[in-house]
């Protein structure tokens, strides 16, 4: 085992930890406040955060941090690792007891998402990925391959399947609602469905620990408009996010192009 290796290894334990103090404060009862747009944040997810910033940079002192629950501090645009963390991704299905939410952590090297973590502890689904190595589900490994039909399956958020986001589609696609964009990213790594994709614009946090794994497991993942990420901005917001099977991301990226 390599320290890369090492490295994966250790930030799951950590990640898992996470996910069970989550699962612990939701059986005991959690408090919920509402950000600016009406997204909700718990004690939970504050919590949640606190282990991982404290554990995370004990395990690598030299990365910086961005997290959706820690106050942003630009020092990170200087570091060659900076941590991209969401404690709670999907933090409406968590509030919902829906278990579609998902701890998320990726870390990035020179703006290039290199190592990913993104778990769902009320599934107990643990996928991890480390770029040049591969992708794994609970330590089996996973390839981002599912049977290419006439109509396609595709994971959608249920607030844009509510404002109708994926009619302009629906003669070619089969949409299954998903909560966290982070869980759905990693279903797609797992070869669970065709494609996934989001037209609006995401913050990194949600995002880069689901892109490195469906690139580790061989799919691919880019903005709605084909361009590579590159992480570690000062503006956190991308040009929403697609990510599909190798075999179909041509055919979806042109269905979206030609929206």
């Amino acid at each position: 085992m390599n320290i890369d290796e090492v490295l994966l290894q250790s930030t799951a334990d950590i990640v898992r930890q996470a996910g069970a103090i989550i699962e612990q404060i939701a059986e005991a009862g959690f408090e919920t406040e509402y950000k600016e747009r009406h997204d909700p944040v718990t004690t939970a997810d504050h919590a949640a955060n606190d282990y991982l910033k404290e554990h995370l940079l004990a395990l690598l002192p030299e990365a910086g941090w961005l997290s959706e629950e820690t106050r942003d501090n630009a020092d990170r645009l200087d570091k060659e690792y900076v941590w991209i963390v969401d404690p709670i991704d999907g933090t409406k299905e968590f509030v919902q007891r829906v278990p579609q939410y998902a701890v998320s952590v990726a870390l990035a090297r020179n703006g290039e998402a290199i190592l990913g973590v993104v778990y769902n502890p009320a599934n107990g689904e643990c996928f991890t990925a480390l770029k040049g190595a591969g992708a794994w589900l609970n330590d089996e490994a996973m390839k981002a391959e599912h049977p290419s039909k006439q109509r396609l399956t595709v994971l959608g958020s249920r607030s844009e399947m509510k404002r109708g986001e994926f009619e302009p589609f629906q003669d070619v696609m089969d949409v299954a609602a998903v909560g966290s964009i982070a869980y759905k990213l990693a279903l797609i790594a797992a070869g669970r469905a065709n494609a996934t994709f989001s037209l609006g614009p995401k913050n990194e946090w949600d995002i880069a620990a689901g892109v490195i794994l469906v690139q580790a497991a061989g799919g691919r993942a880019t903005d709605k408009a084909g361009a590579e990420f590159t992480f570690n901005q000062r503006d956190t917001l991308t040009n929403g996010i697609f990510a599909a099977t190798s075999e179909d991301f041509p055919r979806v990226l042109e269905l979206i192009k030609g929206r």
